[in-house]
């Protein structure tokens, strides 16, 4: 028997695999599993088959599809703005289409090595008026659309389907992970001001902002807890291995063995020092990316940001106003879930070749949630 009467989610970082599966019918009925830490790439294989065998056994189905939530350090978003004349017509859906499709090729044909996981229309400017969504029965002369695109390393995205393929899975949608997360947190905290989601991972810190409700910008950091990590093995000279026992205690009054000569005045100091450059970083990308970037709130998110919660924030060095969200497991597999079932009115959806037996443009997407 397949998985039709369950959805699910698989969040595969670098470092831990969380996954949920969901009742299509009724959403009170949910699994949840989380694999234990990882460094090492080949272990991943064999944790997402435990997993999957776990869900199946909960849900008395086969698992034959799933949907991917994945990051990169190498994960790119990338802003481009189309017009069309329509000299006084009647403005219909075909004519955006039409408009989206043209910028998806100009993307496929600068970006050979990127597969695209989101196409955002952030704006529609219809004769010189600015809509936040498509307005019904209007008339225009001149229309142009403003276009984000949240794009995946190809090579990512095909490991991954190589991967699950061995367990007779197909992947049916690859979200960008962090752009999921920070798209539910922002709904569910009410946050329409000037806002930026800080997640930082393993080896990656993610920084997505918003201005009354609009994504304004994607922006990635090669730099993450990992970073962390081997400065703590470093400049206290211990292997990586406890070096990371050490930072992932660190945010449970941890306390040095007889063993280690580490003092816990020595070991924040390291910490601190690494994870004020790391949200320096972001704040720069902040600006650099933000049109009114004098005054926004940060919240910090994500594995690596752990050892800093609300307990130490204070002791950092850093002005601007930052709050900690403490992730669960729950939040992390729903946010998948409410992504791809809930209303996004911004959102392209894009639809997999398998069920393509539509019209030409729709053959790419359908067009709105």
């Amino acid at each position: 028997m397949s998985s039709r009467n369950f959805k699910t989610f698989f969040d595969c970082g670098s470092s831990k695999i969380r996954a949920g599966t969901f009742n299509r019918n009724d959403k009170s009925k949910a699994f949840y599993v989380e694999s234990e830490f990882f460094i090492e790439q080949s272990n991943l294989e064999s944790k997402i088959q435990q997993i999957i065998t776990s869900f199946e056994q909960d849900i008395n189905e086969y698992i034959n599809s799933i949907n991917l939530m994945i990051d990169s350090p190498k994960m790119l978003s990338v802003g481009i703005s189309l017009s069309k004349k329509l000299d006084g017509s009647k403005l219909k859906e075909t004519n955006i289409q039409f408009l989206v499709q043209e910028a998806k090729q100009l993307i496929l044909n600068y970006y050979v090595n990127f597969n695209i996981a989101h196409i955002i229309i952030n704006n529609y400017k219809i004769d010189g008026n600015d809509y936040s969504y498509l307005p019904d029965d209007i008339k225009c002369n001149f229309i142009s659309l403003d276009i984000i695109f949240i794009c995946l390393p190809t090579d990512l995205v095909l490991y991954f389907k190589s991967v699950f393929s061995k367990s007779n899975i197909v992947i049916d949608q690859i979200i960008c992970s962090s752009y999921a997360k920070s798209n539910n947190y922002k709904d569910h905290l009410n946050l329409r001001e000037h806002v930026s989601f800080i997640d930082v991972g393993f080896s990656r810190t993610s920084i997505i902002s918003y201005s009354n409700d609009m994504i304004i910008s994607l922006d990635v950091l090669p730099i993450g807890g990992n970073h962390i990590t081997k400065d703590i093995s470093q400049i206290l000279e211990i292997d990586l291995e406890r070096s990371e026992q050490i930072k992932r205690n660190f945010d449970q009054n941890f306390k040095p063995s007889n063993d280690d000569d580490i003092s816990m005045e020595k070991l924040q100091k390291i910490i601190f020092a690494r994870t004020e450059e790391i949200l320096e970083l972001c704040v720069k990308s902040i600006v650099s990316n933000s049109y009114s970037a004098a005054k926004f709130k940060m919240v910090l998110t994500g594995e690596g940001s752990k050892i800093l919660d609300n307990q130490y924030k204070d002791k950092i060095s850093f002005s601007n106003d930052i709050d900690f969200l403490e992730e669960t497991l729950e939040d992390i597999c729903q946010s998948g879930f409410k992504f791809i079932t809930g209303p996004n009115k911004k959102e392209v959806v894009l639809v997999p070749k398998k069920y393509a037996k539509q019209g030409f443009f729709e053959r790419f997407f359908h067009f709105f949630r």
